[in-house]
């Protein structure tokens, strides 16, 4: 079923040519779109907009983590190496395509904008998906290497979530502070 649905999706790149350009880009540099987003949300003055991006990168971290230990576990090379008649868009060493790194970064930050702040996330929730699917579609990933990156980015989003917004930030002048009054 994985191939089958890999077939499907990356021979629409042989069927609809002109798309092919426009899912490079997709791949290869929405990457840098989310950045931006993410270097604007953190250097912003508004304090939500930080911890938002502190658990946004700690999610990123901790998915990347359980995705390059879910890769020793499973292992298959790019399908532009493993199957034939493949539509490669995309140039790349052969390497152990599960999960995908583009899908778990793009969720982890989709998610957690969603979390944090609700307001036109959708767009980002589209963006993602086109991310999986261009990464399909360029030949460079499974639709199970999107589909795990995707539940990984997404669920270590959650826990971030729910734990950075807890941890206590220990400041040294409002501490002397206290200090000072009790003496």
């Amino acid at each position: 079923m994985n191939i089958e649905l890999f077939r499907m999706i990356n021979d629409a790149g042989k069927e609809f040519e002109i798309l092919n350009p426009v899912m490079v880009i997709i791949a290869n540099n929405a990457i840098y779109l989310l950045a931006a987003a993410v270097l604007i949300y953190l250097f912003s003055r508004n304090p939500g907009d930080r911890l938002m991006v502190v658990s946004g990168l700690v999610a990123i971290l901790l998915a990347e983590v359980a995705g390059k230990l879910a890769g020793i576990f499973h292992s298959n090379h790019q399908p532009f190496a493993a199957l034939a008649e493949v539509n490669q868009l995309i140039d790349m060493e052969v390497n152990n395509s599960f999960p995908s790194d583009h899908t778990i970064i793009f969720f982890s930050m989709t998610v957690t904008f969603w979390l944090f702040k609700r307001k036109h996330t959708y767009l980002w929730a589209l963006l993602a998906l086109l991310v999986g699917i261009s990464r399909i579609w360029a030949g460079v990933h499974y639709p199970a290497d999107i589909a795990v990156g995707a539940i990984l980015g997404s669920a270590f989003a959650y826990i971030g979530y729910r734990l950075i917004p807890k941890v206590k930030y220990v400041n040294k002048n409002d501490l002397a502070g206290k200090e000072m009054k009790n003496i």
